[in-house]
C-alpha cells in the first residue's frame, strides 16, 4: 500500500512540475517588432540582411533578460519580417497588414526609397490632426536613403546617413589627390529612385567642386547588357567616373569596362554598393572602387554587431544598411523602456504614440561608429568614412573631419 501511495504520489508531484512549468512558459511575454522590406528579387538582399541584424539584436537584447514593459514585468524581443519585394503598392500593403495586428507597435523599413516614399505617403502627416485620417504608426527606416523623406510625416523616421554630406565630402577630398582629376562621367541605374537621386547629388557636387560634368549613361536596375553605356563612358575619357547603382548593376558595368579597357583615374560608386555582393560579384572589376559609407568594422562595438548578423546566417554580412537595423532594435528597446509601453493589445494604440513620441524626443542614439545625432525632420547625422575596394575587401581610405 505504501508502495502505490509513494508512487501515487510521484505521479502528482511530476504533473505540479509539468504544469507549473506550462505555466511559466505562458506567461513569458513577448514584444513584436516588425520589419518591412525588400526579401526577394534584384535588392533582395538588402531585405534579407536586415532582417538578419535584426534578429541578432534581439538575440543579444534576449540574451540578458529582454525588455522591460511599464508595468515593471521582462519580455522578450521577436521579429518579424514582411517581404514587400521593393514594389510600393505591396510595401504599403505590408504596412496595412502590421496595422491592423493587435500586437504591433513599430516597424522598422521599409528598404526601398521608391516603396518608403508612397508608404510615409499614406501616414499621418501631424501627430494629433484630427482632420488627418492617414495612418498613426511609427516607421523607423533602416535603409531607404533617398534625401529628405522623413519630411513627409511626423510619423516617420530615418536612421541613415545624409548623403549630400558625404558626397560633398568625397569631392572636396578629391580636389586633394595626387594627380589631376577636372573632367566627370557619371552612370546611373535611372528606374531607382535612390540611384537616381543619390545621382543628382554626386553630379551636383563634382561640378560645385571644380570638375566639367562631360555628361552621363543611363540604364535600368534590370538590364544584363551595359556596351552601349561603356561606349560612351569611354568616349569621354573622364577622371572621374561616378556608379550610383546597386551591386548588380554596378558589377554588370564594371566589368564591361574592364572588357572594354576602360580605365579613369578615380571611380565612385553608390554607398548601398559598399557591400561584400559588390565585391563577391566583382571584386577584380571593383579594385579602386571608393565609397562613402556609415559603417566599417572599425570599432569593436561594429565587429560584435557584425559576428553576431554571422551567427544568424554566415552567408549576411554587416554594411551601412542592415548597420542601421540593427542600432534601430537597440535604439527601440530604449524607447521601450523610457517611454513606458505596456506592450498588451488594449494600449497598443498608446504604446505606438509612445513610441513615436519618444523617437521624436531623441536628441542623439548611439551608433557602432559613435554618437548619431538627429535632426528637427527626424533624420540622422551619422559618422561615416570612405572605403575603397583592395584586394578583394574593403578598406578604410580616409576618414574626414566631422
Amino acid at each position: 500500500m505504501k508502495h502505490i501511495n509513494f508512487n501515487k504520489n510521484k505521479c502528482i508531484a511530476a504533473l505540479l512540475m509539468f504544469a507549473a512549468a506550462g505555466l511559466a512558459q505562458a506567461q513569458e511575454k513577448t514584444v513584436k517588432i516588425y520589419g518591412i522590406g525588400a526579401k526577394t528579387g534584384v535588392v533582395g538582399i538588402f531585405g534579407q540582411q536586415s532582417e538578419a541584424a535584426m534578429q541578432a539584436a534581439a538575440a543579444i537584447i534576449n540574451k540578458s533578460g529582454g525588455v522591460t514593459l511599464g508595468d515593471g514585468s521582462k519580455a522578450k524581443l521577436v521579429i518579424e519580417y514582411l517581404d514587400d519585394r521593393c514594389n510600393p503598392e505591396e510595401g504599403i500593403n505590408a504596412l496595412r497588414r502590421i496595422v491592423s495586428q493587435p500586437d504591433a507597435i513599430v516597424a522598422v523599413g521599409p528598404t526601398c526609397s521608391n516603396v518608403a516614399e508612397p508608404v510615409f505617403g499614406i501616414l499621418q502627416k501631424k501627430t494629433g490632426d484630427a482632420s488627418d485620417s492617414g495612418v498613426q504608426f511609427p516607421l523607423y527606416t533602416d535603409v531607404a536613403a533617398k534625401g529628405g523623406l522623413a519630411a513627409m510625416s511626423q510619423w516617420a523616421f530615418r536612421n541613415v546617413p545624409s548623403e549630400a554630406t558625404m558626397y560633398k565630402s568625397v569631392f572636396e577630398w578629391v580636389k586633394s589627390l595626387p594627380g589631376e582629376h577636372k573632367t566627370f562621367w557619371g552612370g546611373v541605374e535611372k528606374d531607382f529612385a535612390h540611384s537616381n537621386a543619390t545621382f543628382n547629388v554626386i553630379k551636383t557636387q563634382a561640378a560645385a567642386n571644380g570638375l566639367e560634368v562631360k555628361g552621363q549613361s543611363e540604364w535600368l536596375l534590370n538590364d544584363i547588357n551595359f556596351s552601349n553605356q561603356v561606349r560612351e563612358i569611354k568616349r569621354a575619357n573622364a577622371d572621374v567616373v561616378a556608379i550610383s547603382a546597386h551591386p548588380f548593376t554596378t558589377c554588370g558595368v564594371l566589368k564591361e569596362m574592364a572588357r572594354q579597357n576602360v580605365k579613369p583615374k578615380l571611380l565612385i560608386g553608390l554607398t548601398s554598393s559598399s557591400s561584400m555582393e559588390t565585391l563577391h560579384g566583382c571584386a577584380q572589376q571593383a579594385e579602386g572602387l571608393l565609397i562613402p559609407t556609415s559603417f566599417a568594422p572599425v570599432t569593436e562595438e561594429a565587429k560584435k554587431a557584425a559576428a553576431a548578423v554571422q551567427s544568424v546566417n554566415p552567408k549576411y554580412n554587416m554594411d551601412l544598411h542592415n548597420a542601421a537595423a540593427f542600432e534601430n532594435i537597440f535604439t527601440l528597446k530604449e524607447i521601450i523602456e523610457k517611454q513606458k509601453v505596456m506592450g498588451r493589445p488594449d494600449t497598443v494604440q498608446a504604446d505606438r504614440q509612445k513610441i513615436r513620441d519618444g523617437l521624436a524626443g531623441l536628441k542623439q542614439t548611439q551608433g557602432l561608429l559613435g554618437k548619431v545625432g538627429r535632426t528637427d525632420d527626424r533624420e540622422a547625422i551619422k559618422p561615416y568614412l570612405f572605403v575603397q575596394a583592395k584586394g578583394g575587401n574593403w578598406v578604410v581610405a580616409h576618414t574626414p573631419n566631422q
